[in-house]
């Protein structure tokens, strides 16, 4: 069994804005300035032996005075430090780990804390091989910086003093974007810059620190014959590199982990909150290899390239078992692989739990009560109507129910559910097995997607043969099931009389707490969007930082539009009336949509107006 594991993510801050007062570092506050009154305080008579006994240390206190605060240097190695750092002219966190007498990771979380900015420990991990060389070699060998990685037209940049104005400038007007500066020891700089401008940078040091029990892979390889991959795949700078990626991505909840093919180099992307981030480039040389692990993991051919696979595993993380769906897909510059993490532990299958407000949550209850009938959910790929259909399952099965859903693919396996999974090469698709599921005396039926007439017909005949049938469809609304059933081929009278109701959802991404402001948004735009509050209140917004990747935003929540049938509803479907009129009726009756769904958390300040325009304004 394959083991391997990646570093936890530093506890610094790499995203940390630019402080806006210039003072002076606290590692060369205590060493710049060998006149000031705390080197001269220091190295009195019982100087030193006194710092123990004043008490909490105040936030600017010299990095000395902290050191010797938390036990980490001895007072006799501080006075040598200052001695030897007054005679260099040097830092004092330099001077000391010259001597050997602190260590970096002690001594980075006390210069932040003094700084006001974060404080990095420099490895290939942090630095983005592409925006690494934005400033060239001569001049981050002068300036003693290194660019590590844009975020959002944001340049992060590693320097010895993040309050040096002067060469945060100078870095700026070179490359037009700015900078957010992160300190990093003058030696390690050098180190990288040396390392970052070779040719073989990058993958070697990313997982160096990987605690190898984080990621297991858990499916049985003994039936796999490695002899032709292990050349490839067998080294393992690739095995930790994947499980490095994997664990990554489990950690930081993305929902997808693409892997792409490039001419210069391959490209590894999470989808976290909906919106792809760019996390790494691994070289081109050992691109193919990377696939080729995925695909020994997933029980793939490797020696197939030309044709699309899938296939799935499962590996351990951080003590739970996390499911991956794995495709691969020929490009014209290699196979792009998307895995799909499957982690049920980060879902919950409670509808009371989803967020979803009381009148809808309500609304849903009622459809799925009833004794027959059909229920459709509605949304983009993603947006949750599978989570909301196996919570739906969850509350209604028991052990005097017969439930089967036939999905593409099963994701979930879910207790008193009798799960089948489509499988076109063996013949075996929605429709044919609806047909199937029908001699199997079902009380709910579960139908992943209706995609063509055939299941539309199937489907709306069992729901009116006495069948609760649940299934979803890609539409913008909910209005807009009821036009794509009929343009299926459901007569109209059919789907009137088995139509139960129909739940639309979107997911818009949360507003960052760590960097919430707010501002005002224009009458213009609010008219635009029909709001009829208040014009001049301020509306919530993130700034982007390094909890939320620079987006603003952080997690997801649902907002919801139900349609539950009624009489008016069923004359309107059968009069076959324009889904406009219908949505106006909708609008007048004061149902809430998913445009007033998303404008009610935009003004509790939980999603930002952008996030609701971006989702839920559609013609």
């Amino acid at each position: 069994m394959s083991t391997a594991t990646l570093p936890s993510p530093p506890d610094t801050d790499p995203f940390a804005p630019r402080s806006p007062q210039a003072s002076h570092q606290g590692d060369s506050a205590a060493g710049k300035s060998p006149a000031s009154g705390t080197m001269q305080e220091l190295l009195a008579p019982g100087g030193i032996d006194a710092i123990a006994t004043r008490g909490p240390l105040p936030k600017n206190a010299p990095l000395g005075q902290r050191l010797i605060g938390e036990n980490l240097v001895s007072p006799e190695d501080l006075a040598a430090a200052l001695e030897l750092q007054a005679k260099r002219g040097a830092k004092l966190g330099e001077t000391l780990l010259d001597m050997g007498v602190a260590a970096e990771d002690d001594l980075l979380p006390h210069i932040a804390a003094q700084l006001g900015v974060a404080a990095v420990r420099l490895r290939e991990g942090l630095v983005d091989p592409e925006i690494v060389r934005i400033l060239p070699r001569e001049f981050c060998e002068k300036h003693a910086v290194l660019a590590l990685l844009r975020v959002r037209g944001v340049l992060v940049v590693a320097i010895d003093d993040p309050h040096d104005l002067d060469r945060l400038d100078l870095i700026e007007r070179r490359t037009g974007l700015a900078t957010r500066p992160v300190f990093a020891f003058r030696g390690s700089i050098d180190r990288m810059i040396r390392r970052a401008f070779e040719d073989d940078f990058q993958v070697d040091a990313v997982t160096a620190d990987m605690d190898e029990s984080a990621v297991e892979l858990q499916a049985d390889l003994t039936d796999i014959d490695l002899t032709a991959v292990q050349d490839m795949v067998g080294g393992s700078p690739v095995v930790n590199l994947v499980n490095y990626i994997i664990l990554q991505a489990i950690r930081r909840t993305a929902s997808d982990i693409h892997i792409e093919p490039s001419k210069k180099h391959g490209v590894i992307r999470f989808r976290i909150d909906g919106q792809l981030i760019e996390m790494l480039r691994p070289r081109k040389d050992i691109y193919p290899a990377v696939v080729s692990r995925i695909k020994v993991m997933a029980k793939l051919d490797i020696a197939e390239q030309r044709k699309p696979q899938d296939g799935r595993c499962q590996v351990m993380v951080d003590g739970k078992e996390v499911d991956l769906r794995v495709s691969t897909l020929p490009t014209v510059v290699g196979e792009k692989v998307v895995m799909r993490v499957l982690d049920k532990q980060r879902l919950t299958f409670n509808l009371d739990e989803l967020g979803i407000p009381p009148r809808q949550l309500a609304d849903i209850k009622t459809m799925i009560g009833r004794p027959h009938g059909l229920m459709l959910v509605t949304g983009p790929t993603g947006c949750g109507k599978t989570t909301t259909l196996y919570s739906a399952l969850e509350l209604i099965k028991s052990v005097s129910t017969n439930l089967v859903t036939v999905e593409d693919p099963v994701e979930y396996q879910i207790e008193l559910v009798n799960q089948v999974q489509v499988d076109s090469v063996r013949g075996l698709s929605f429709a044919s097995s609806l047909r199937s599921i029908l001699r199997q005396d079902p009380d709910v039926i579960m139908i992943g997607e209706i995609r063509d007439p055939e299941t539309a017909q199937v489907a709306v005949q069992a729901a009116l043969t006495g069948h609760l049938v649940l299934s979803t469809l890609h539409t913008n609304d909910a209005v807009g099931a009821v036009a794509r059933m009929v343009d299926m081929g459901v007569e109209s009278y059919k789907l009137s009389a088995a139509l139960v109701g129909v739940l639309a959802q979107r997911l818009v991404r949360m507003v960052c707490p760590h960097c919430r402001t707010t501002h005002y948004v224009p009458t213009e735009t609010l008219e635009a969007m029909h709001y009829k509050g208040d014009h001049q209140r301020r509306w919530s917004r993130g700034e982007g930082c390094r909890h939320c990747y620079d987006t603003g935003f952080q997690g997801r929540t649902g907002i919801y539009e139900t349609l539950l049938a009624d009489d008016a509803l069923r004359r309107f479907i059968t009069s076959s009336a324009d889904p406009s009129a219908l949505r106006n009726w909708l609008s007048e009756s004061g149902r809430p949509t998913l445009l007033t769904s998303g404008l009610e958390l935009a003004e509790r300040g939980v999603t930002s107006l952008e996030e609701v325009t971006r989702v839920a304004l559609f013609d």
